[in-house]
């Protein structure tokens, strides 16, 4: 199973959790997975336009109680 990596994103603004992703995404091997959780809104949208410039696979983003979990796995 490919490493799964948490980053907690909760309380932050666009563009905010998207930069702290990207930050952590260079330090991570290909095949591995990222789970953030985030309050904003806007972040379901950001990341998937994230996924899109990454080449990344979006494999989840669901809403719960107002906080988005968005997984991704690097290609």
């Amino acid at each position: 199973m490919a490493d799964e990596h948490h980053l907690d994103a909760t309380g932050l603004k666009c563009p905010l959790p998207v930069l702290k992703a990207r930050k952590l995404w260079k330090q991570l091997d290909g095949g591995a997975v990222l789970a953030v959780e985030a309050t904003d809104p806007g972040a379901p949208k950001d990341f998937e336009a994230f996924c899109e410039a990454q080449g990344a696979d979006l494999l989840e983003s669901v809403e719960s109680n107002g906080v988005y979990t968005i997984r991704l796995r690097k290609p």
